[in-house]
């Protein structure tokens, strides 16, 4: 598929290839939809096998955030960027400050943030050449990390799964196994346990499970073995693709529910394959939407207690999906859809009052038309 199709597909709106070759930085900033606001979306910096992959992997997750903004009530668009490298080797102070000059020139449409392969401190670097960047340290005015935000919206969006599918939202008691054991994991393991559940936790990196368990009990399994645990809530917070034919058959859980970003291997295949076989998936972008919440509260000045406040509302939104998706028997990923897309266009006729005409195109524009 070429690289416009690959575009038009995903339907964005703008899609930048940055490139130095003084600095070593080769990235590229999706912009998917700016219909509630400037697009905002984290920078990940990744060693991709190949350019389109990288291509791929920026298109998807821009799209996302288009979603986790509009059902989160933010009035922001969707935007993602990647670098692609060795975050280990190849990030420097002159790569991330390059990088900082082209989200500069984008002049405020896209607002970049920290993501996989980039931290708090490399914002303060991509912030000394452009304001458009969230997800600074708390003693410049940020939000610091957004993790312990992110966690508290997984957590009570498990505990609305819980309570839809066995009538409390109480998890004392039950079984939770956690994918993966890196920022976002560890603080909601920290609320599982306090509340009393058992954790089964997993991760390719040992020294992030010691991290975990100088604050939590849990029990350590292989990463090829958390599938097949008899644990009642499944939690992916790792990378993404893990739910998928091979997956979906190992796992015991009855509900899914964790930050990971595109779980999902193929939504369209594996979204029914779950409601199927009556597995309850709150969809990622909607349960850890808390991380946009948290850095998008910077741009009003940081609080945390609101930005805790606001994160939880991600129970009634995780209510509202699973209830939609029960009544009109689809996927929750569709139902999770139908309410973001309602919003984008409502909103998106406030734009018409005063161009009559609309600037939507693909799904959205022919929604709109309706």
């Amino acid at each position: 598929m070429s690289m416009f199709n690959l575009i038009e597909e995903f339907d964005h709106e703008q899609v930048v290839y940055c490139s130095n070759k003084e600095a070593g930085l080769k990235a590229i900033v999706a912009i998917h939809n700016t219909t509630l606001g400037p697009a905002l979306g984290g920078t990940r910096m990744w060693k991709y096998p190949t350019d389109e992959a990288a291509l791929k992997d920026v298109l998807r997750l821009s799209r996302g955030m288009t979603y986790k903004a509009a059902i989160s009530g933010l009035n922001l668009g969707g935007g993602k960027a990647v670098i692609i490298g060795d975050s280990a080797t190849q990030k420097n102070e002159l790569l991330l400050r390059t990088f900082g000059k082209f989200v500069e020139g984008l002049a405020g449409r896209y607002i970049t943030a920290e993501d996989v392969g980039t931290s708090v401190k490399d914002m303060e670097y991509v912030r000394m050449e452009t304001k458009y960047v969230t997800g600074i340290s708390k003693a410049l005015g940020g939000s610091g990390d957004p993790s312990p935000v992110t966690a508290y919206g997984v957590y009570v969006g498990m505990k609305a799964c819980a309570k839809f599918r066995w009538g409390s939202d109480s998890l004392k008691g039950r079984k939770i196994a956690v994918q993966g054991a890196g920022q976002v994991a560890r603080y909601l393991c920290e609320h599982l346990y306090n509340e009393g559940a058992e954790i089964y936790v997993t991760d390719i990196i040992e020294a992030k499970i010691k991290r975990v368990l100088e604050t939590v009990k849990a029990k350590v399994v292989n990463p090829e073995e958390i599938y097949d645990t008899d644990a009642e809530i499944f939690s992916p917070n790792a990378l993404g693709g893990i739910i998928n034919n091979e997956t979906i058959g190992r796992l015991n859980a009855e509900i899914i529910a964790g930050g990971a970003n595109n779980q999902l291997e193929d939504e369209k295949v594996h979204g029914p394959k779950l409601l199927e076989k009556d597995i309850l998936y709150a969809p990622d972008y909607a349960i850890n939407a808390g991380g946009l919440i948290n850095v998008a509260n910077e741009l009003e000045g940081y609080r945390q207690d609101r930005a805790l406040k606001q994160a939880e509302s991600i129970y009634e939104i995780i209510t509202r999906v699973l209830e939609i998706s029960k009544h009109e028997n689809i996927p929750t990923y569709e139902a999770s859809n139908k309410i973001a897309e309602e919003r984008l266009l409502h909103v998106g006729r406030i734009s018409n009052i005063y161009t009559g005409k609309s600037f939507f195109s693909g799904r959205l524009g022919e929604l709109i038309k309706k």
